[in-house]
């Protein structure tokens, strides 16, 4: 009886859709933007409601370029994004997809309605 339980627990694990095992890894923002990332917040598609700065997940709290940045909890979904720059500008990203356990990279062309602050 435990050979047919533990035989059907590993062909259930086979046939587990590869979603399952992405799930558990954090969508990843990779940086491609020409300056280092200080804040990065999102906001559901076409509201203004933005979330906590995500980059406390990084080590030192900044996304520079061309590093990537763990966003644990975040679900699966189009998102706004607003970002604070380094050299002082905040700007935004509508309708940036989000999928837990793939990348995704924001670059200069991105970004919208940039003001220095």
């Amino acid at each position: 009886m435990r050979a047919t339980s533990l035989s059907g627990l590993l062909i259930g694990l086979i046939f587990l859709p590869q979603g399952a095992f992405a799930a558990e890894k954090p969508a990843l923002f990779w940086n491609l933007i020409s300056s280092t990332v200080m804040t990065f917040q999102l906001a559901p598609a076409g509201g203004d409601a933005y979330g906590a700065n995500q980059t406390v997940n990084d080590s030192d709290g900044s996304v520079d370029f061309d590093e990537r940045l763990k966003l644990p909890g975040i679900a699966a979904g189009t998102y706004d994004v607003k970002v604070t720059l380094k050299d002082g500008r905040t700007c935004f990203a509508k309708g940036v997809k989000i999928v837990p356990g793939k990348i995704f990279s924001l670059d200069e062309k991105n970004l919208v309605d940039c003001a220095k602050g």
